[in-house]
């Protein structure tokens, strides 16, 4: 057990950060996942589902003014996404630095292709070119906003994505993209998770069984899913550490800081007694 601690030590030292891509089929708790991100954070919500989330909201317009400040007020930051500029423009944002957010999260980007879809072709059927475009676009795009975890002056901690599910001809689940986006985006991100709500016996023989929720970071004959984290998660997170905060705990180890700022607190308290 010991070496593994010294990896995670040695994690430690590294810029705490996470790129995550989770998809799930409708109502497993996507978006709910996604806010346990490190605030502030700014949310790009493309299919309005943000009213129904445990959150603190401030609404913010990218097209008509600069970030809000982050004066514990609220904890996460919601844009409405109607059109495929307004993304474009909070990335604008995003990339001067000049802002207090920790986390980016998008909901989802199955939804933002079709918005993305709509920029190019409108109302028309999609031409065989247009679908380069969508490629150069989207694909751009995501590499852009995974890549603001290495900003050289306000990096951000972590990056999560959200997808729709679809299945492929095996039957296996995969994230809901159309296009070579399908099999590029997959590979952009830290990790890429499959969620879901399985139901469970209870030990109870007399008790009905019992759901639980968790994600698969590991390909099976179900599920496209992957990690490049070495392992550090196992193949699936568990109920319990479904949480993006435990998940870079679980990585990075504690956060450095809050270990040293419960040991200054402790200090004083033995000063003053």
């Amino acid at each position: 057990m010991k070496p593994i601690q010294r990896e995670v030590n040695e994690m430690s030292d590294i810029q705490r950060s996470l790129t995550v891509m989770v998809y799930g089929e409708s109502k497993v708790g996507k978006s709910t996942f996604a806010v346990t991100a490190p605030y502030p954070r700014l949310m790009l919500d493309v299919e309005g589902g943000h009213r129904f989330l445990p959150i603190v909201v401030k609404y913010w317009d990218p097209l008509r003014e600069e970030p809000p400040v982050a004066d514990g007020t609220w904890d996460t930051c919601v844009v409405t996404v109607r059109d495929y500029d307004t993304v474009l423009k909070t990335y604008q944002w995003l990339q001067t630095g000049k802002h207090q957010f920790k986390s980016l999260i998008i909901d989802s980007i199955s939804e933002l292709q079709v918005k993305c879809i709509d920029n190019i072709a409108g109302s028309e059927q999609m031409k065989m070119q247009q679908w380069g475009e969508l490629l150069r676009h989207m694909g751009g795009l995501l590499r852009d906003l995974r890549d603001l975890t290495m900003h050289p002056v306000n990096p951000l901690e972590a990056v999560v994505l959200t997808a729709m599910a679809r299945t492929d001809q095996t039957g296996r689940y995969k994230p809901y993209l159309q296009g070579q986006l399908a099999i590029q985006a997959p590979y952009f991100y830290d990790i890429l998770g499959a969620l879901t709500v399985e139901e469970k016996p209870n030990p109870d023989p007399m008790q009905p069984p019992y759901k639980v929720r968790q994600m698969y970071v590991e390909r099976n004959n179900q599920y496209e899913a992957g990690e490049r984290v070495q392992g550090r998660l196992g193949s699936i997170v568990e109920q319990q550490n479904l949480s993006i905060e435990r998940m870079l705990d679980m990585i990075f180890g504690e956060r450095q800081q809050e270990i040293k700022s419960e040991s200054t607190a402790t200090t004083k308290k033995e000063k003053v007694s």
